[in-house]
């Protein structure tokens, strides 16, 4: 397999598109005027404690507050002086890779309790005006500020960092058993440093000791540094920022199947190249070029057509079928259609072989989009269950690349699949369009016979305690010819009513649901 890195700068947007054999694959984009928060660690004041939701609205001397709930204030977030059963325990890891052990890098938990252990509440952890270092897990999105923790996780390029635990845990995505035991060997008989656990990234797979090791060195020097901001300073501060779209890039994408890195800024270049020199140790090599054509960077690799198709609604499959993607304020309906697709023996192979591909071109739709939150899949409905089993068994393996955390239940008896992918910042249809100002976000107008009804009853409405009149109705052309022609009638009965002359004036700049009604005597 073929694997590129194409980084590009245009203003003040950064992008970057991983592709695979030619295919884009992942997309990234920042733009720095958004102020990426996601990683950083401040050290803040609590504004407000709010018993009522567990949670307390946290300055961190930016635009918005953030906000911290009782379980991502704590360590222990359950009374320690109480006993009882844990109960049922629901974590979402907001770090790309799970693990196993007490490593717990940026969790969100929620706990039910049972018996006589109980959650403590806000009030009894934090008080107004208190001073708390907190880590940003989730961005701002929309009205809501970003979600904060106190359980703190430094990512590195094979390690994660989680201070204040004591183990070692191995991502679930490394699966082979040898593999993981080696890994544990290693650690095990390494020294490492007090009052930190770690969990070793997908990237650590077949990593040696010395590779490990040298990122426990950066990490403790990074966390050192942390730690000593955290003695400095009057909250709210800033004490440690996370690396940016490049140095993120390097440090979490490059693998041994990367071919190359293509960079068409020339500034980002030499950051590119010195970032893969600290990174690249130990006799690896990697092509990294400066590309200098007359076309963008990503116009000349074909990304630039694939960037645009992921604001589609509409996703064409090769085969002829198509999917529909809807991203409301709740959750993304996608709907599975065969389209021209007619298959070659019967409808349940039809339905089969179109649902299959499917369920990958959904799985890239959703890293390309970068989509968070509840996912409803509305695949074609079949008899048979096998076929049911092996299609859910193709979308899992498709959704495994993806670096967020995906939840995924089994499909219901009406082919739906409902999912959950790990959200940390709004999607990218959210940071390149903003709501439409004329529908407000509906997606849909009014036509012109419902705006040229409009229009009679508001002149009704205008004319009603007056006669002998002569009016203007400004309004949208499509607008004005169906009055003039269809709805001429209606007029002249309005104008005969009321003893008054109503003129009709066609306003091309005017939007199509606008009206304009003023009356010259």
């Amino acid at each position: 397999m073929k694997r590129e890195i194409l980084i590009s700068q245009e203003a003040n947007e950064k992008r970057v598109a991983i592709l695979e054999d030619g295919r884009l694959e992942e997309l990234y984009m920042e733009r720095s005027d958004h102020g990426r928060m996601f990683g950083n660690i401040y050290k803040g004041k609590v504004k407000t404690v709010i018993k009522g939701i567990g949670a307390a609205f946290v300055d961190l001397g930016t635009k918005k507050d953030g906000f911290l709930y009782v379980a991502d204030a704590l360590q222990n977030p359950l009374d320690p002086e109480l006993d009882g059963d844990s109960g049922d325990i629901d974590d979402e890891e907001d770090d790309e890779d799970e693990a196993e052990g007490n490593g717990r890098p940026q969790k969100k938990r929620r706990r039910h309790h049972q018996g006589r252990e109980r959650m403590k509440s806000i009030d009894e952890v934090l008080k107004i005006g208190q001073e708390v270092i907190v880590q940003v897990v989730k961005e701002a999105i929309r009205n809501k500020g970003p979600r904060l923790t106190t359980h703190f996780s430094i990512p590195a390029r094979y390690l994660v960092m989680m201070p204040g635990e004591s183990k070692v845990g191995i991502s679930r995505r490394i699966e082979d058993r040898k593999e993981r035991d080696r890994i544990r060997q290693i650690f095990e008989s390494m020294e490492l440093p007090k009052g930190v656990g770690f969990i070793v990234r997908t990237a650590g797979e077949g990593k040696s000791e010395k590779e490990f090791a040298r990122d426990i060195r950066y990490l403790t020097r990074q966390w050192a540094r942390i730690e000593k901001g955290m003695n400095e300073g009057r909250a709210p501060n800033l004490i440690h920022q996370e690396l940016d779209l490049v140095e993120r890039v390097i440090r979490d994408h490059l693998t041994d199947e990367t071919d190359k890195i293509v960079v068409d800024n020339k500034d980002l270049f030499h950051r590119v190249k010195r970032f893969v020199g600290i990174y690249l140790q130990g006799g690896h090599t990697l092509k990294v070029e400066m590309y200098k054509g007359n076309e963008s960077l990503f116009e000349k690799f074909n990304v630039e057509k694939e960037i645009e198709a992921t604001f589609q609604r509409n996703v064409y499959l090769k085969s002829g079928g198509h999917i529909v993607i809807e991203q409301t304020e709740s959750l993304v309906a996608i709907d599975v259609n065969t389209g021209k697709f007619t298959g070659t023996r019967n409808l349940e192979e039809t339905v089969y072989k179109n649902n299959m591909e499917a369920a990958w071109e959904v799985a890239r739709q959703l890293r390309l989009r970068d989509v968070g939150g509840i996912v409803i899949i509305d695949f074609i409905d079949m008899e048979r269950h096998e076929n049911r089993r092996n299609l859910m068994r193709a979308f899992k393996e498709a959704v495994r690349p993806d670096r967020a955390k995906i939840n995924i239940l089994p499909m219901s008896e009406l082919g739906l699949v409902e999912m959950t992918r790990q959200r940390i910042k709004a999607s990218h249809e959210s940071t390149v369009h903003r709501t439409c100002p004329y529908c407000n976000g509906r997606g849909i107008v009014k036509s012109p016979t419902s705006m040229a009804i409009q229009t009679i009853r508001e002149l009704r409405k205008a004319l009603a305690h007056s006669s002998n009149r002569l009016v203007n109705a400004y309004v949208h052309p499509t607008v004005s010819e169906r009055l003039l022609n269809q709805e001429k009638r209606a007029l002249q009965q309005l104008e005969s009513t009321k003893n008054s002359r109503i003129y009709v004036f066609s306003e091309p700049s005017m939007h199509l649901e606008d009206i304009n009604i003023t009356f010259v005597q």
